[in-house]
């Protein structure tokens, strides 16, 4: 007469093995994620303030957003007289184009009559601004 199969120690230990491998590797799938930074952060990428240039970060926003009314040309008749086109004038109103572009209690929301400038032209202003406001 033969022995019940599950009374055999060696299939038992074999069984617990491949139990316990079977376990590891589902835990290994089932925790494994296929994430990058660009999909956790999709923005980190496109943002970079840690070098910010007047020239090369700032005045391209300025060009897009804000020179319809506060160029040298315009702001006279658009902007109540605040022109920032020149690096002096920018840098004077650093601190306050800081507080409209991010629509601040006591500050006039800019743009006017738009909206509020996407996350990453606020943060680059901000950091220039925050840097003392450079002509570099």
């Amino acid at each position: 007469m033969t022995e019940p199969i599950f009374t055999n120690v060696n299939f038992m230990e074999e069984m617990v093995r491949k139990l316990i491998l079977l376990t590891f590797i589902v835990s290994m799938v089932a925790g494994c994620a296929w994430e990058n930074e660009e999909t956790l952060f999709p923005e980190s990428d496109l943002c970079d303030t840690l070098d910010v240039s007047y020239s090369g970060d700032v005045v391209p926003i300025f060009t897009n957003h804000c020179y319809t009314c506060h160029s040298n040309s315009n702001a006279p008749d658009f902007a109540q007289g605040i022109a920032f086109e020149d690096y002096e004038d920018a840098s004077t109103y650093a601190s306050t184009i800081v507080g409209t572009i991010n629509h601040l209690q006591g500050f006039p929301a800019m743009p006017k009559e738009a909206d509020k400038l996407d996350t990453c032209s606020i943060i680059t202003i901000e950091a220039w601004a925050n840097m003392g406001a450079p002509n570099n």
